[in-house]
């Protein structure tokens, strides 16, 4: 299809609605989500079959061009995902071996594939994917367009109204009219630190010394998030879009994105979509016609968790190596080259096309007073519904663990639900009524983070979590200040000392000690934030760790020095399961008789427990 490029909002307008009227040839369109979860489960397989398929099934009123390759549609616990629109039939765990039926009774016949269909941990089947709790009770602005649009189309998301926000930003707005719209809606730094957008904005855009540089983070290193990873490979060109309106509002004409290198994917579609905004005249020199020129680099990082952190990110693009500077050198005065630079990252530019576009008090209506808008986050661990998820700020944990997420796998009793990645904090039960925004989480010990949340079950240890998390820290640690490098590594060695019944009630004393040294004296986030998953756990499961050290014992389980599993005589019917599991040949037994674990050879790895559907190993 020729290009031709927009040099105008009326050409815009007229583009938008060529693309509105390809899509409504199709009254009937096939959602294959190709996120990172269902790639890894084959859905790259499905897609090829889904295309041999109706090329040669030849579906009256269905053709190839309805199937959309979309970015993560969010309920990665159910994957591969296909969707039916506009009915939003809704197929689970699909296979290549089920692309045939889908074809002939889905969209030849009108018919449902029953066995596909989604079925709640209550028994019940749902067919439209609205219906189903896990997105019933979301609301989404970020994470508008995935699931809906193919990832690699820039006319999929001028359908849409992709890059409509730009020209009104370009012709109906002045720079200083889009901060105070920003301002106005009160959007706060998705990546953590919370730190309002337009403010930010505002400052750099008052600094004259020139130039000045927009940069996006896309590092995103906590454990188990991938907020940021979906939108930059769903929804590439509204990251895209929230940052050109930036650079009008702060006279930039460069940015970067900076891309971890453990996101392929999502550096191939980054660079595909800044091609093809280019081609189109959305990216580039004299953009829309006007005198406004923005230009975007992709800055691969090597994924260094240090460089989450602004100044450590904005010489690692640079090409400098990737530690902090001290805090009194604000990023927005002297950041890129020692020039005035604005950083967000991947979620906020995201929301900033719909801000423009609806008006900053319609975001500020959504969420709470101090926290506006909507926030993502990845909903993992031990919970029924893992996935990616986005609700109103203000939304309580219990509603995000259990009416979204489903409760806890097998109906298992709840510990903990861990928020903020490896600087926030653990919150037990009895927090779960608590609001979840950037100030009561930070109340709470804990904190919003980049929005990463881990679920946990009575059989997570905390102390174990600590320790994880703490020895996570330690090596992504740069090494550059005292307080961080040393401090934190003795905080983790003590945190094993527990873990092996070694430590006595002065070393608790040791590490709280230690960790108020740490946050005050360190030179960046990382360090200041580094004691966070012990004094969270060590505020709402003291009890826990003194288990630990008085009695010897770890009451969840895990901790390997302080546990042995033993065979209940009563349970076993001698399966021979736990002898075939065991690699360290700890367990004996004939087939029917009751087993016995020879503790000197048992290497306490859990298999055995693992793989008994009778009950019969218990740790003790």
């Amino acid at each position: 299809m020729a290009i031709t490029k927009v040099a105008s909002p009326k050409d815009l307008d007229k583009l938008q609605k060529q693309c509105q009227t390809e899509q409504d040839k199709h009254k009937r369109k096939l959602m294959v989500c190709c996120g990172p979860g269902c790639l890894a489960n084959g859905a790259a397989e499905i897609v090829t079959e889904f295309k041999s398929q109706l090329k040669k099934k030849r579906i009256k009123g269905f053709s190839v061009e309805a199937m959309k390759e979309t970015g993560c549609h969010g309920f990665c616990e159910q994957g591969p995902l296909v969707v039916v629109e506009p009915q939003g039939t809704f197929y689970t765990r699909v296979k290549k071996k089920d692309v045939e039926r889908i074809v002939e009774e889905t969209l030849r016949n009108n018919k449902v594939v029953d066995d596909l269909l989604y079925t709640a941990p209550d028994e019940k089947t749902y067919r439209d994917y609205r219906e189903i709790p896990f997105y019933k009770h979301q609301k989404r602005i970020a994470l508008r367009n995935l699931g809906h649009i193919n990832q690699c189309d820039i006319r999929d998301y001028i359908a849409v109204g992709g890059y409509q926000a730009l020209a009104k930003a370009l012709n109906k707005m002045s720079p200083s009219k889009v901060i105070e719209e920003v301002k106005t809606s009160g959007l706060r730094g998705r990546g953590g630190g919370g730190f309002p957008a337009g403010r930010k904005w505002e400052s750099c855009a008052r600094l004259e010394e020139r130039p000045h540089y927009v940069i996006c983070n896309g590092d995103e290193g906590d454990p188990g998030a991938f907020m940021d990873r979906a939108i930059m490979e769903g929804d590439p060109h509204s990251v895209l879009e929230g940052m050109a309106i930036c650079a009008y509002a702060v006279d930039s004409s460069e940015g970067y994105i900076y891309v971890r290198e453990e996101y392929p994917l999502a550096v191939q579609f980054l660079q595909e979509a800044i091609r093809e905004a280019e081609e189109y005249g959305l990216l580039g020199d004299n953009i829309l016609g006007t005198d406004f020129s923005f230009h975007i680099k992709i800055s691969r990082g090597g994924g260094a968790f240090v460089c989450g952190e602004s100044s450590a990110l904005m010489k690692s693009v640079a090409g400098e190596v990737g530690e902090p500077r001290a805090k009194y050198i604000r990023s927005v005065q002297k950041g890129l080259y020692d020039r005035p630079t604005v950083l967000n990252n991947v979620e906020s530019y995201a929301n900033v096309p719909v801000i423009i576009d609806r008006g900053g008090k319609w975001f500020a209506k959504i969420g709470t007073e101090t926290s506006a808008g909507t926030k993502a986050f990845s909903l993992v661990g031990k919970v029924v519904n893992g996935g990616l998820i986005e609700v109103p700020m203000g939304t309580t944990l219990r509603e995000i663990v259990f009416d979204i997420g489903g409760g806890i796998r097998n109906d298992r009793p709840f510990k903990a639900v861990q928020t903020g990645g490896p600087s926030g904090g653990c919150l037990p039960d009895d927090k779960l009524d608590l609001s979840v925004d950037f100030d009561t989480l930070t109340k709470a010990g804990s904190m919003m983070g980049s929005g990463g949340m881990i679920v946990m079950d009575e059989g997570t240890c905390v102390v174990d979590v600590a320790k994880y998390f703490l020895k996570f820290l330690v090596d992504e640690s740069c090494g550059k200040c005292t307080p961080c490098r040393e401090g934190l590594y003795q905080l983790y060695l003590l945190a094993v000392k527990i873990s092996e019944g070694m430590a006595t009630e002065n070393d608790l004393d040791k590490m709280e000690q230690l960790s108020g040294v740490i946050i005050d004296a360190s030179l960046c986030g990382l360090g200041k934030s580094g004691p966070n998953p012990f004094l969270s756990t060590i505020r709402y499961f003291r009890d826990e760790y003194l288990t630990h050290i008085r009695d010897k014992r770890c009451p969840a389980g895990v901790c390997k020095a302080l546990i042995t599993y033993e065979v209940d005589a009563q349970a076993c019917d001698g399966c021979m399961a736990c002898i075939h599991a065991c690699a360290a040949n700890a367990i004996s037994g004939k087939k029917g008789e009751v087993h016995t674990i020879d503790q000197t050879k048992c290497d306490k790895c859990g298999a055995c427990f693992a793989v008994c559907n009778r009950h019969a190993i218990k740790v003790a």
